[in-house]
């Protein structure tokens, strides 16, 4: 069988980990958040993930939500699974998603330890070389990668896409000038529709939604103004609804993952506002002000109309 070594393109779908009031994996609830995203048009899904909190699944729970996913989306888009931690842990990881049937794998950053570039890239290296699966290099935290170490890394024709979470506009432009088409660019920055505008000119047409797990037809219509120049609608988005979610994700470490439960519960999603510690729930003025911005959001910006011009 001949892989097709391509990343997935456009908005990537993130699910939750969605949690019951007894803390356990509502396998119901992620059916319903991963059935909304393939109904809402997301590209793929990547589940298990950051916003899946990956640090904080065992791993019967890791392997039923990659088999959910699977079933849920039954080979309309890509599915891609979190591997981590430990070398050992990833390489397991890697190969239950190949087995359980997964289209690829992103790598999360190495745990705590902060190498160089030539830890860095053996611990890259040694996860790639366990399996054929398409693969995607995450770069933020602990791993952030100097041209010649990602120029080492696409020699394996496994690593077919680079999410980029570091924000350093002068390595990014470095990075993407130089190795060119060879790999899909995806701004996986926090809030990557923040930071859209910066990533478009260098090649970055791909990008992992946190807000598209409650508003994506938010997203959809940022990113269609955004590529094509409708600047004025991208401002009032941005005025209306990204920078006020924003200043509450980043008013509460953690908001990353509680704020997106937050908003799905608000948006009637049944996903439950629980998150496991060392993340904790959204504060009561923080759900209230993210409830009046997504009401408002449809006040102005309905679902059904997806040609909103100004």
């Amino acid at each position: 069988m001949t892989i097709e070594r391509k990343a997935p393109t456009g908005i990537l779908g993130f699910p939750v980990a969605p949690f019951n009031n007894s803390g356990k994996l509502d396998e119901k609830a992620l059916e319903r958040n991963v059935q909304f995203l393939i109904d809402e048009e997301l590209s793929s899904i990547f589940i298990a993930c950051g916003s899946g909190e990956f640090h904080a699944l065992d791993k019967g729970e890791y392997q039923t939500m990659i088999e959910v996913a699977l079933s849920v989306v039954s080979g309309k888009v890509p599915v891609y699974t979190g591997v981590g931690g430990n070398i050992s842990q990833a390489i397991e990881q890697v190969k239950l998603s190949e087995d359980l049937g997964a289209d690829g794998y992103l790598i999360l950053p190495p745990y705590l330890i902060e190498g160089e570039q030539e830890g860095i890239f053996n611990y890259y290296k040694a996860i790639l070389e366990s399996s054929d699966l398409n693969a995607i290099v995450y770069q933020r935290d602990t791993a952030i990668l100097q041209v010649e170490t990602l120029q080492r890394l696409i020699e394996f024709p496994q690593v077919v896409g680079f999410k980029e979470g570091h924000g350093n506009m002068e390595l990014t432009v470095e990075q993407t000038q130089t190795i060119g088409d060879r790999l899909e660019w995806i701004n996986g920055m926090p809030f990557a529709e923040i930071t859209m505008p910066s990533y478009v000119p260098l090649g970055y047409n791909t990008y992992s939604s946190a807000i598209s797990n409650y508003i994506p037809h938010i997203s959809r219509l940022y990113f269609k103004s955004l590529l094509e120049g409708n600047y004025q609608l991208v401002r009032d988005l941005y005025v209306d609804v990204l920078l006020p979610i924003n200043r509450i994700r980043k008013s509460r470490k953690g908001y990353a993952v509680s704020l997106i439960k937050a908003g799905m519960e608000i948006v009637g999603l049944p996903v439950g506002n629980t998150v496991r510690p060392p993340i904790s729930q959204v504060e009561k003025e923080h759900y209230k002000a993210l409830e009046q911005i997504i009401r408002s959001a449809f006040d102005k910006y309905p679902v059904d109309n997806k040609e909103v011009s100004h």
